[in-house]
């Protein structure tokens, strides 16, 4: 909160322009009080562990210092990025000269010495476990990598899931930092890898919320959120909606025909961006804030989405192009705080 957010201590107010030289300065002292320790590890072995309805899932892999690249080569981006929160996580990066929470990607796999590896590690204590505030288990462990894996993964294309705005801050730092001291720590981001063919990655959905303009229409009725959320689907593309109504939202769900999934991507085309274009959307990934958003009459509409799969993200973005932004949440994700990568 302090570094990332620059939140200030109770110790040291600090106005809205100086708080990334504020962050830089809490991370000097920290690191020089011992607050935060070196660990000289290449690799880390990294497990989220959740409960989901009825369901106890986990998803690990593989943290380490990835090589920048530009995007479109092995490096793959699925959503579209804001000018905005480049240029602040930007001048933070310039001011802390660290990456201070991984990005998040994830292989088709499978990788089985990647595996087998984080297998071997994940026996024995964790060096650190993390409860956060959603049920989430967070879990570290140093790992030997087998030369053998890196030649593995070296090829293999990487997903972004989340971070799309730190790595293209990554990379015009990079070129920040090449034209004046050439190659350095600058060249690599810190990365959680995730072999998505070993494992369920849970893709949950950013619904909208639509603030002018009008009203979707038709639709099949249905009598409650809890049964329009029980019949999304993103393999027939089918999405529901909610509007204002004088005894509470009245909720419809929709297909769209003719297209390929996710259901985000065709929604925009068919309706979104002609719409509802630019600013004129918000997003939330709780069903209940946006249905409460209807409720309270803050917005026109509420849209609300499937979940999907790195699979069919893959395939929309190898048939052209990215996603709207904030299309996906996947979850569970990385934990800022539990490791930090100078590039001083």
């Amino acid at each position: 909160m302090h570094l990332d957010l620059g939140e200030p201590g109770q110790d040291r107010p600090r106005a809205d322009d100086d708080r990334y030289a504020s962050a830089a300065q809490r991370l000097s002292t920290w690191r020089h009080l011992g607050v935060l320790a070196p660990l000289r590890n290449s690799y880390f072995a990294y497990e989220m562990r959740y409960v989901s309805g009825d369901t106890v899932g986990r998803v690990r892999g593989l943290l380490c210092a990835m090589t920048l690249e530009p995007w479109g080569g092995t490096v793959l981006p699925h959503e579209d990025v804001m000018p905005e929160p480049v240029a602040d996580r930007l001048r933070l990066l310039r001011a802390t000269r660290a990456q201070l929470s991984p990005v998040y990607g994830t292989i088709a796999g499978p990788c089985p010495s990647l595996n087998a590896a984080l297998d071997l590690a994940s026996g024995e204590p964790p060096l650190f476990e993390v409860h956060d505030r959603e049920g989430v288990t967070h879990s570290l462990w140093s790992l030997a990598l087998d030369p053998t894996v890196e030649e593995e993964l070296a090829p293999t294309s990487l997903l972004i899931a989340d971070g799309h705005h730190r790595y293209t801050t990554a990379l015009a730092y990079r070129e920040e930092r090449h034209a004046s001291d050439g190659p350095g720590p600058w060249d690599r981001i810190l990365t959680l890898l995730v072999d998505a063919g070993t494992q369920h990655v849970p893709v949950l959905p950013y619904h909208r919320l639509q603030l002018r303009g009008a009203p979707p229409t038709g639709g099949q009725p249905t009598p409650s959120l809890t049964s329009l959320l029980d019949h999304l689907d993103d393999t027939t593309l089918r999405y529901g909606t909610a509007v204002p109504g004088d005894d509470g939202p009245i909720y419809r769900l929709h297909d769209l025909p003719g297209q390929d999934p996710p259901t985000v991507r065709a929604l925009h085309r068919a309706l979104l961006d002609r719409t509802a274009p630019g600013d004129a959307l918000r997003f939330t990934h709780e069903a209940d804030e946006a249905d409460e958003a209807v409720r309270s009459g803050e917005v026109v509409a509420a849209y609300f989405l499937p979940p999907t799969s790195p699979e069919r993200i893959l395939s929309a973005i190898a048939h052209g192009g990215r996603l709207p932004r904030k299309s996906t949440f996947f979850w569970p994700k990385p934990l800022s705080g539990m490791t930090l990568m100078p590039v001083d």
